[in-house]
């Protein structure tokens, strides 16, 4: 029979070892578990810190991105105005019926024409007899009905006064401004400055070059004013070009002309001014 101390004892025994091994267990939970919550944290870190990078670049590039969107709100704002108006004053000018109006050479036009996209003047070349015959046209001077457009024409006829004294006053009309070049192969030119009207050519000066060597021109005397010159040379000289072919029959044509220019110039500057602000 066994002595119930020794029983006692050996349950005892029996608990403290079954006690022993579970702690054990939970002593190895415990560890696994704070092992994976220390690389889980370690993770966490690691996933913060990238992210607060990321932030950090996105910062950096965030006021960059704003200044630029900012600089072209505020450049679209301060020339959207400026575009309104001119696209406007386009298609005003593109309804107007000459814009694009092509005007026929007349026939027996004796002159070659060069008209020259963005330019003022169109150019005038033929020869005759020898002589090279040139005209500069320049744009047509028009006639508003307002004083201050019409100031030059008051001087256009000041050189006709004397010769037209006795006859009533016209009234002012568009005109067309000419430079009128003769020259033969070697020697001067004569250059005839001329308004071109409707119904007459007035010469207004008339002077004397030296292609050949300019040097001359400086101190050549180019001759008594036009107006001082006795009637009967004014006339003649008058004759004189006319027969070269600057008569009044091809200064409507050239009116017609130089106003179509007019208007096609002034379309391709809008449209020119149109780009560089849009730009």
């Amino acid at each position: 029979n066994q002595n119930p101390s020794e029983g006692l004892f050996s349950l005892t025994l029996q608990n403290s070892s079954s006690n022993t091994e579970m702690a054990n267990l939970v002593r190895r939970a415990a560890s696994r578990l704070v092992g994976d919550c220390i690389k889980n944290r370690s993770s966490v870190y690691s996933f913060l810190d990238q992210s607060a990078a990321a932030h950090g670049r996105l910062r950096l590039l965030t006021p960059s991105f704003s200044r630029y969107t900012t600089s072209t709100r505020k450049r679209a704002s301060s020339t959207d105005p400026l575009l309104r108006v001119i696209e406007t004053e386009i298609g005003f000018a593109e309804q107007a019926d000459d814009y694009d109006r092509v005007e026929e050479t007349p026939s027996g036009f004796p002159f070659k024409m060069e008209d020259k996209p963005g330019g003022k003047t169109v150019t005038l070349t033929r020869e005759y007899e020898g002589e090279t015959v040139i005209v500069e046209v320049h744009m047509t001077n028009l006639v508003t009905g307002d004083k201050e457009d019409d100031e030059d024409d008051e001087d256009e006829e000041e050189n006709e006064e004397e010769e037209h004294e006795d006859k009533p006053e016209k009234p002012k009309q568009t005109n067309v401004p000419l430079l009128v070049t003769l020259s033969k192969k070697t020697g001067p030119s004569l250059e005839f400055r001329c308004t071109a009207f409707p119904d007459r050519i007035v010469i207004k000066d008339m002077w004397v070059t030296f292609p050949d060597d300019p040097s001359k021109d400086e101190l050549a005397y180019e001759g008594p004013s036009l107006r001082v010159l006795d009637e009967k040379l004014r006339k003649a000289f008058h004759r004189y070009i006319e027969i070269r072919g600057i008569k009044p029959s091809m200064i409507n044509f050239l009116h017609e002309y130089m106003i179509n220019k007019d208007s096609k110039e002034h379309l391709l500057w809008l449209k020119t001014l149109k780009n560089f602000v849009k730009s």
